[in-house]
């Protein structure tokens, strides 16, 4: 057996006395109270930041200065620049030698204007100023002997014959019923060109604003030098042409025979 060893001499055996000054868990009082005011002093900062934080966000910064970290900001757009559109052209005087419109040779029907002479100005005292008129013979380009004739109330594309045949060749330009700045065609009895089912024919005004947008036609460029295409108002996109010499409407093709067809010179009046 192994032998006993002297066991070691306890604290009250030597003469140790509990300090009974001092209360017990003292320090452990200390600690939490320390730990208390700790806790008390960061709430009372963080209070203290959560109310002066909205107060700086919500100062403007100053102008050419960058936003707040991590606001994405957005530029107001420029606003678009309108371009008034281009194409149409003023008529003539009312002077009878006053020539025809020239326009540019161009490959397309591009809109671009046609302008002749100065309308003539407003009078504040007078109502409306009378339309412009031009007595004028309107002649094919690659049917140089063929000219717009009013036959059976049908516009047809013929050689010039008599005194008759003249009279019905020969048109009053005035400024476009329902455009001023385009072209309409009035004959020597007081009826005008129109578009009737794409067809021009000859018919009396009824006052209507279908029949002045029917009777209404716009110059355009053609590539044939000095001579023009006839748009159409209310059908922007086709124009007056030939096709088997009888008068139509047609959209616009991109080929020879087309702005041939639909190329036309104004003359002077064959009457």
């Amino acid at each position: 057996m192994p032998e006993n060893q002297p066991r070691p001499p306890q604290p009250w055996e030597n003469g140790w006395v509990p300090d009974t000054s001092r209360a017990p868990g003292t320090r452990r009082l200390y600690l939490a109270g320390a730990m208390a005011v700790a806790t008390i002093i960061a709430c009372v900062t963080a209070i203290a930041w959560t109310d002066r934080g909205p107060e700086a966000l919500s100062q403007p910064s100053p102008a050419g200065t960058a936003t707040q970290p991590g606001l994405l900001s957005f530029g107001t757009p420029a606003q678009p620049e309108v371009t008034p559109p281009k194409g149409k052209s003023g008529l003539t005087t009312d002077e009878a030698t006053t020539p025809a419109p020239h326009q540019q040779g161009s490959a397309s029907p591009s809109p671009a204007a046609h302008s002749t002479t100065k309308p003539p100005a407003s009078h504040p005292s007078s109502s409306a100023p009378k339309p412009a008129t031009t007595w004028r013979s309107v002649r094919s380009v690659n049917y140089p002997d063929r000219y717009w004739h009013v036959s059976g109330g049908y516009v047809k594309l013929d050689p010039v014959g008599g005194s008759e045949s003249r009279e019905d060749s020969t048109f009053k330009l005035v400024k476009g019923l329902a455009d001023s700045t385009c072209y309409s065609f009035a004959t020597d009895d007081g009826q005008y060109l129109r578009h009737r089912s794409f067809v021009l024919v000859a018919n009396r005004n009824d006052g209507s604003p279908l029949f002045r947008q029917d009777a209404t036609f716009c110059p355009r460029p053609s590539s044939a030098p000095g001579a023009i295409m006839l748009e159409s108002v209310n059908y922007p996109g086709r124009f007056l042409r030939h096709q088997n010499f009888q008068l139509k409407l047609d959209p616009y093709q991109y080929n020879d025979m087309y702005r041939q067809d639909s190329a036309f010179r104004l003359v002077a009046g064959l009457a």
